[in-house]
């Protein structure tokens, strides 16, 4: 196997095994530095990374921003959602799944899809993270730590974006392997997160 196909799918398997943080719960959410920190969780560090990958890789070059924007913007009005207190059941267990239906849209980011679809699909697991953080919104100082996730959310969709300009590049030949062997891992990993809620 090339050796810049092994260290890819190095790094992907490192990311999807490193599952310890992942519940939206028991962490502080009054800080800036909360805030910047709370992404570096599994299941959102790598629902970010598949959104940024997905979208160099299944939309149109100059569309590509359109699924972190999607994401972002699903998550802020989900996010103000949670604050009122709406919430859906099994929330903790569809976040874990979304990563799993990131690694799909992976393996399948080859085969045409409507662009509407996929965006669909982004807008609805970021609302789960969305209302998952409005949640538990404290009465004081959300807004630093508010903040501080999206910094950190639109860097994250950035880097993911980045990993797929560069398999796109440097892995041209092998994109498809590349990126069916990343989906099936953040599928994996989903599955694994969904096991320890």
């Amino acid at each position: 196997m090339h050796q810049k196909t092994k260290s890819a799918l190095f790094f992907a398997a490192a990311c999807a095994l490193s599952t310890g943080a992942s519940a939206h719960t028991g962490h502080g959410t009054h800080s800036l530095m909360e805030g910047l920190t709370h992404p570096f969780g599994a299941d959102h560090l790598l629902a970010m990374l598949a959104v940024g990958i997905w979208s160099v890789s299944a939309l149109p070059t100059n569309k590509a921003w359109q699924g972190p924007a999607t994401f972002l913007l699903a998550l802020v009005l989900s996010a103000v959602l949670g604050t009122s207190g709406f919430t859906v059941p099994y929330l903790e267990h569809a976040i874990a799944l979304s990563v799993t239906l990131f690694g799909a849209m992976l393996v399948l980011a080859s085969t045409p899809m409507p662009k509407a679809f996929g965006l669909t699909l982004i807008a609805l697991a970021a609302s789960l993270h969305g209302l998952a953080h409005g949640a538990e919104t404290p009465e004081t100082g959300f807004a630093g730590y508010a903040a501080g996730f999206l910094l950190t959310t639109a860097l994250l969709h950035l880097g993911g974006v980045g990993l797929g300009l560069s398999i796109r590049r440097w892995l041209s030949e092998r994109s498809t392997t590349v990126l069916t062997s990343l989906g099936g891992l953040l599928s994996v990993a989903g599955l694994v997160l969904f096991n320890q809620v």
